[in-house]
């Protein structure tokens, strides 16, 4: 297994963040969300541990994703996107539809959550590799 890089899997921290960031708020799919979810801005509560929380989930995955690529020794951009596709598309998107058939979530919201987290992995295994 090769050396991790702390400072990739604090950049890729960061990217899963602003993507957050940017996927829920009014210019991408934030107004739908909150649409699905009963919410306005107003009833939506204090931010702080969900992006508490959110920062662990985003460093625990850049790690996640940081230690796969080493540990199968991922030597091509190619490869890096392919276990981001796999991670995204065949592991992160399945759980999260399960999720959604038993919670009745419906379509719109299933396709932002997950979908949120299929491409911070992609983008992620792309800065690991990078970086």
């Amino acid at each position: 297994m090769s050396e991790i890089s702390v400072f990739g899997v604090l950049a890729a921290t960061a990217i899963g963040m602003v993507l957050g960031a940017l996927w829920y708020s009014p210019l991408l799919f934030g107004n739908i969300w909150m649409k699905c979810l009963g919410k306005t801005p107003e009833t939506l509560g204090s931010a702080t541990l969900p992006m508490i929380g959110s920062v662990i989930a985003s460093f625990l995955t850049a790690l996640g994703v940081a230690l796969l690529l080493s540990l199968i020794n991922v030597a091509t951009l190619t490869a890096a996107l392919s276990l981001g596709g796999i991670l995204g598309l065949l592991i992160i998107f399945p759980a999260f539809l399960s999720d959604s058939l038993f919670s009745d979530w419906g379509t719109p919201l299933l396709f932002i959550q997950s979908g949120y987290r299929v491409v911070s992995v992609l983008l992620m295994s792309v800065a690991l590799f990078y970086i």
